[in-house]
């Protein structure tokens, strides 16, 4: 049984390629950060190295808690190290790939953040992609298609996870982490469709009011000029978290698309900010809004692609002067 939130359209596809055998030897899963894209990978893994002759995963058997232990003899897991994947990673990623399975039928390697892949690493890990061992499985998470090599996009199955609805998780947060059913509303809201967010704002409210500041300290931001635009931009390069800044930002753009375009006011995430929402959209309009929240996206790709963050969040900063 696949423990997820969510995401019911991609466990359905996955689960059909076990049972038709026809599974991808590359599977690129893509979304925002902490919408479930590594969870789902991991799960994947478990069918994979389920050992029940029923319905896989089973969730039980040696195989599938070995793999949710990250202790299964068959399994690799690799993280971005200081931030990049690197050539060193993509190197054992081929030779583990290489060998021949101990406990099941396939080996299978979970790389997360492949975004930040070196050049160099992700032309190293093309030839494994181009002719793959035939017990290899390689799953691979990524921010967004457009990050990556077209080179690798090609030579994966694409899943494009989309945000989970608010009830959904609101109710998966009542219903396994008893969290009261008022602030898991609220939390869901705020999530925007990121489950792995909201579970962890379940259990750290630090990252509510981290979130709380980053979007006061664009608002406020509205009011003031390059000089502080430029202050800020400084500040926010030095971060580690400066990918979950910007995501909240291109939330706030999100919301005054929707109210310049007459949207349900029930759809805005930043409820709290209504009022000065709904003047930034009078004012702002619907195209300067788009526009902004697009440069927003480009900006996360060029970090993700190691540009200089600091000049790249001065640029759009001052371009956003006018809006």
């Amino acid at each position: 049984m696949w423990d997820t939130i969510g995401h019911e359209w991609a466990v359905a596809y996955l689960q059909k390629t076990i049972e038709t055998d026809r599974i991808a030897h590359t599977t690129l899963f893509t979304g925002p950060a902490e919408i479930g894209k590594t969870h789902l990978a991991r799960w994947f893994a478990a069918a994979l190295h389920c050992q029940s002759d029923a319905r896989r995963p089973c969730g039980t058997c040696r195989g599938c808690r070995d793999t949710h232990a990250g202790a299964h003899a068959d399994l690799l897991l690799i993280e971005p190290d200081k931030g990049r994947v690197k050539i060193d990673q993509v190197r054992r990623i081929q030779h583990e790939l290489a060998l021949r399975p101990y406990n099941s039928p396939w080996r299978v390697c979970v790389v997360s953040g492949f975004e930040t892949t070196t050049i160099e690493a992700a032309n190293a890990l093309l030839k494994t992609l181009e002719e793959p061992p035939p017990h290899a499985i390689l799953l691979l998470t990524a921010l967004d298609p457009g990050l990556l090599l077209p080179t690798i996009v090609s030579r994966c199955r694409v899943l494009s996870l989309r945000p989970v609805a608010p009830h959904t998780i609101a109710d998966a947060l009542v219903e396994r982490y008893q969290v009261d059913p008022q602030r898991a509303t609220e939390i869901a809201q705020l999530s925007a469709g990121r489950v792995g967010w909201a579970i962890r704002a379940c259990e750290d409210p630090a990252m509510l009011d981290q979130r709380d500041a980053d979007v006061q300290m664009l608002l406020k931001l509205f009011d003031q000029g390059p000089a502080a635009r430029l202050r800020v931009a400084e500040e926010l390069a030095q971060r580690d978290d400066v990918h979950p800044a910007i995501f909240e930002w291109q939330l706030v753009w999100r919301d005054i698309m929707l109210l310049a375009a007459g949207c349900d006011e029930r759809l805005i995430v930043n409820q709290q900010q209504l009022p000065r929402l709904r003047h930034l959209a009078q004012s702002t309009g619907l195209e300067s809004a788009r526009a902004a929240a697009a440069n927003a996206q480009d900006v996360v790709r060029q970090i993700a692609q190691n540009v200089n963050a600091r000049l790249a969040l001065e640029t759009m900063l001052l371009s956003w002067q006018n809006r």
